[in-house]
């Protein structure tokens, strides 16, 4: 008998599968989405009790199909029944040893959809949370997500996006959108966007899980395999970047003790790996970053001259003011204060970045070091004036509680 956590994680795995069954049987992506999910519904409270079935994809696409046809029966059957007898089968899918699950992700983070679409999706048809979960770790009501994934669904359909792998002219762009929703996935459980807690290990595990996934789907994608170092080396750190109360600990004071060794050393073989094989990506780049912080005992062993180098190589591969902002951290520290605040004022006209606590966080953090104490509080003030993350208000609210 497997337990519920087990139960769970072969559910999340198979998602994917059955859906593509049974769109390549029927089409209407939308709708086979919605069954599928209401047979994982029936899945996880039956299972647990009466065992799983000696094949539970199969059982999975025909639960799933029933309610295709109950569905479509209900709806059509005054207007189009002979029309539909084929359609309305209730014989499922055919099951296969065929896994659609890339075909089935590249659809959900295909280009006609918003960032926040893109995510929903994502995680209810690959990832197969349900609307609920996602709801919660995003922090809008349910009925909010349910509208957001069924627009979602709907511009998929009218942009007449097929149930195919995009030709490989494309592929290279649909895999930049596919790996930046991974990492947004990530990014939003490693530190969370809003309320009281820093951080959701389940989404940061989900967007590992995905990333696996998609590796083991394209082997030889080095970004792929830069994005899963970079994922795995960050959330090495995860247990010290909490203290007991919960609330943050900076990189520079957090006890590595903590740091999970093992993940560490699965991540810096990965992106040796990835840097091995061909032109560097950001990805690549940025893990390789995170490398050099995993390799230093304390903060004082870090080698900051390397990572301003390797900021140098991001930059050039992925400008961005994101990138400029964590090189001037760089800079700060291989050039002293002043020479990171400089670079750091290129960014206050950058629109991008006003809305977000982040500059005004490191603007503080670079002032304090060069000795500004007034300065420094009124950005730390600011920060935590325009973050929605309750642990991170309170950070900046004590770093500049510090300094009055």
């Amino acid at each position: 008998m497997k337990t519920d956590r087990q139960v769970e994680a072969l559910l999340r795995e198979l998602a994917p599968q059955v859906i593509g069954l049974l769109v390549r049987k029927h089409g209407q992506f939308d709708a086979c989405e919605d069954a599928v999910q209401e047979a994982l519904l029936s899945a996880a409270q039956q299972w647990p009790e009466q065992g799983v079935p000696d094949s539970p994809k199969s059982w999975l696409a025909t639960v799933a199909s029933r309610r295709l046809v109950d569905e479509w029966r209900s709806e059509s059957a005054r207007r189009r029944r002979e029309e539909n007898d084929a359609l309305m089968d209730p014989a499922p899918a055919p099951v296969s040893d065929s896994d659609d699950t890339l075909t089935v992700l590249f659809l959900c983070c295909h280009p006609s959809l918003s960032a926040p679409s893109q995510l929903a999706l994502t995680l209810r048809a690959v990832g197969g949370l349900t609307t609920g979960e996602i709801a919660n770790a995003f922090l809008v009501p349910e009925s909010t997500l349910a509208q957001r994934i069924s627009r979602a669904k709907q511009t998929i359909k009218k942009a007449g996006a097929e149930f195919v792998l995009p030709p490989s002219a494309e592929l290279g762009e649909r895999l930049r959108v596919v790996l930046q929703v991974l990492y947004l996935i990530f990014n939003e459980g490693y530190t969370t966007s809003g309320g009281p807690d820093l951080h959701r290990a389940d989404l940061t595990a989900e967007a590992i899980r995905l990333t696996r996934l998609l590796r083991r789907l394209m082997p030889d994608e080095d970004e792929v395999t830069g994005l899963l170092a970079l994922m795995l080396l960050t959330d090495a750190r995860r247990a010290a970047r909490a203290g007991d109360d919960g609330s943050l600990v900076p990189l520079a004071e957090q006890d590595r003790t903590r740091w999970n060794a093992e993940t560490i050393a699965e991540g810096v073989s990965l992106v040796s790996e990835a840097l091995e094989s061909g032109p560097v990506g950001p990805y690549q780049v940025q893990a390789a970053i995170a490398a050099v912080h995993s390799e230093a005992a304390t903060a004082a062993d870090t080698d900051w001259p390397q990572i301003l180098a390797l900021y140098d190589v991001l930059e050039k591969v992925s400008p961005g003011p994101v990138v400029t902002l964590n090189r001037a951290v760089a800079v700060a520290e291989v050039n002293g204060p002043e020479a990171g605040l400089e670079l750091l004022a290129t960014l206050d006209d950058d629109s991008r970045m006003s809305q977000t606590h982040r500059l005004d966080s490191v603007r503080g953090h670079l002032l304090e070091l060069a000795g500004d104490t007034g300065a420094a509080r009124e950005a730390y003030l600011r920060a935590a004036g325009k973050t929605a993350s309750e642990p991170e208000r309170q950070y900046l609210t004590r770093r500049a509680e510090r300094l009055a």
